[in-house]
């Protein structure tokens, strides 16, 4: 049964029993899994993520947590440094500099917040469970437990599949991912796709709801994040992890509701019929 714990007990409870530092995203998992909260809302990792990451921000040194990398978070203490290193060994000397062409980011706190230029993604989302009509919805969950969200009027780009084959790529500025999405039920690919990965910029609120977009974007993050939004939806073989800059969560397609309501009337007509 979950437990009435704050976010900060909660978070304190998981990483004081980890042997090793951890990224917020499986903060988050455990907190879920040991029932350390009785609510969720509908962004648990974000909200563990903002919690610390404004904790290191405002406490500096007296903060209970330390940053070893970017998402990857430790309690603090006097073996923070070994810790952090993974095996009892003093953290890397920092790598030589090289000259390079494109302008460097400063990494800062706000940089593990979510107005990064990628906030949420979604990835091979099925057609089927999207009831596309003027009202429609795209829902989505972060956790399998935690709130659904609606991103029909979510801004960005998106890729259209047959099968796992990308047959178009297209953005939604003018008009929302829902509508964009819905238009091309009704125009020439209409019979084409299947499936579709979307990556939006308007960050979520722990309550659910889409926020709109910062006044401006950084344009030294611009290129990172493209070539992250690439290798996150191409999945090329050379390209070992994740794009490094694509910051976001990924959030799980949940079914309309509707859709089962409407499945589980047509199910009653049938067998009444049969009666």
């Amino acid at each position: 049964m979950p437990q009435n714990n704050s976010w900060k007990d909660a978070v304190e409870k998981v990483l004081s029993a980890s042997p090793t530092p951890m990224h917020y995203n499986d903060i988050a998992q455990e907190i879920i899994e040991q029932g350390l909260r009785t609510k969720l809302g509908a962004t648990p990792a974000a909200t563990v993520n903002a919690l610390m990451a404004k904790s290191i921000k405002d406490e500096g040194e007296r903060s209970p947590y330390r940053r070893v990398a970017r998402g990857v978070f430790m309690m603090a203490g006097p073996d923070t440094a070994g810790k952090a290193a993974g095996d009892g060994s003093p953290p890397p000397s920092p790598p030589v500099h090289r000259e390079k062409l494109t302008p460097t980011v400063e990494r800062s706190d706000e940089d593990e917040e979510q107005y990064d230029i990628v906030t949420s993604f979604g990835m091979f989302w099925r057609r089927e469970n999207v009831i596309f009509a003027n009202t429609m919805k795209l829902l989505g969950k972060q956790k399998t437990v935690s709130e659904p969200v609606d991103f029909y009027g979510q801004l960005g780009v998106y890729l259209l599949y047959d099968g796992r084959e990308v047959i178009y790529v297209g953005r939604s500025t003018d008009r929302p991912l829902g509508r964009r999405l819905f238009e091309h039920t009704q125009d020439r690919l209409a019979s084409r796709w299947d499936r579709f990965s979307w990556f939006g910029l308007m960050p979520v609120t722990d309550d659910g709801k889409l926020h709109p977009l910062p006044e401006a974007f950084e344009s030294s993050k611009l290129i990172p994040a493209l070539e992250a939004i690439l290798v996150e939806a191409l999945e090329p073989r050379q390209n070992r992890k994740r794009g490094d800059d694509l910051a976001s969560v990924e959030y799980i397609q949940e079914k309309d509701p509707e859709m089962t309501r409407q499945e589980e009337k047509d199910l009653l007509n049938r067998l009444s019929q049969r009666e």
